[in-house]
């Protein structure tokens, strides 16, 4: 852990050699975020019959998200007249530090994580929800209807879609009986992944997750052909670029936590395989979720907002219930045998 290797008292040490930490950690997903949306762009137009990127940086387009960045970077800074100036400059930091702060607890290895905490899956859980204010902050400083009905939209999606993703990992703890990232881990290797013991939970946690994502089929609060991108309309320039970096951020870390909580994190998927370094599994098993949330982007349609609510209430939640009362029975039969 890193932890491990620091004084046990704070002081300047600790903070600098932290700050160091969190600038290559930054670094890493700002990485993944270049090629991530690079290889998005490439499975897509590969799904699609096309080629996708292919001019910038060779044949495979390998700088074209970095001359995306520098465009932004480079484009005028526009604020709307009669938009709320303070809450419109200050909503996209708003929904960008969230995604970051949710990092510090994911394990990427047994000897890789910024902060085991007692409780990391409800930390997870309790930030990156804070991120929604962000949206709906910038929906309602742009002044604009399009903008404010995207963010009211992300609100409602929010709430509908936290629910089932925190009940479908209750069976997760309840098996582990532990909040704790690394305990959850450890414990599947005495049990097994948990997609396994429990794949009605990682079906429901996989979907509310690319509904908390606000990614395809449940991107409502953007909806181009509906509401003009939505919430980020009258953004553009770094703004409208740390909105999309918030997302991609997010993207990393939902990926991470799926490998964490139901694909056994760093552990191999048989023993004899256990020479393979830790981090080599974690990156395999990240990239396959990864690979999984770009093909429903391609695949499938895009929900209309009644079904989106409906779904969640109506569906999603009552199957989450009965997974954690069939999760609990089976667990007091075991002990009985």
């Amino acid at each position: 852990m890193i932890q491990d290797l620091l004084y046990s008292q704070p002081g300047l040490l600790n903070f600098g050699i932290f700050f160091l930490l969190a600038t290559v950690l930054l670094l890493v997903v700002l990485g993944f975020v270049t090629y991530g949306i690079l290889a998005e762009r490439k499975v897509m137009g590969f799904m699609q019959l096309r080629h996708g990127p292919n001019q910038v940086g060779g044949p495979w387009g390998l700088l074209q998200t970095v001359a995306d960045v520098l465009k932004l970077l480079l484009k005028e800074d526009t604020i709307p007249k009669l938009a709320d100036r303070p809450l419109y400059i200050l909503a996209p930091v708003i929904a960008f530090t969230p995604a970051f702060m949710v990092l510090a607890t994911i394990p990427f290895t047994d000897k890789f994580q910024f902060a085991d905490i007692g409780v990391g899956l409800l930390y997870y859980i309790a930030i990156s929800g804070l991120t929604t204010i962000g949206i709906v902050t910038g929906g309602w400083a742009s002044n604009n209807k399009y903008a404010l009905l995207g963010g009211m939209r992300a609100a409602a999606q929010m709430i509908s879609y936290e629910i089932p993703l925190v009940m479908s990992v209750i069976g997760v703890i309840l098996l582990s009986g532990s909040l704790n990232l690394n305990e959850i881990v450890a414990a599947q290797q005495d049990m097994g992944w948990f997609i396994l013991l429990q794949p009605i939970g990682f079906i429901i946690f996989l979907i509310a997750s690319v509904a908390e994502l606000n990614r395809a089929p449940f991107d409502l609060p953007e909806a181009e052909s509906e509401l003009v991108a939505g919430f980020h309309v009258e953004y553009s320039g770094f703004r409208w670029a740390f909105f999309m970096l918030a997302e991609y951020v997010y993207f990393f870390a939902m990926a991470s936590l799926t490998t964490v909580l139901f694909l056994g994190g760093w552990l191999p998927p048989f023993a004899f395989l256990d020479f393979i370094p830790g981090a080599v599994w974690f990156a395999l098993k990240f990239t396959a979720v990864v690979f999984l949330l770009i093909w429903f982007r391609v695949t499938l349609p895009r929900l209309r907002a009644d079904q989106l609510m409906e779904f969640g209430w109506k569906v999603l939640l009552p199957v989450a219930l009965g997974n954690i009362f069939l999760t609990a029975i089976i667990k007091e039969l075991l002990k009985l045998f």
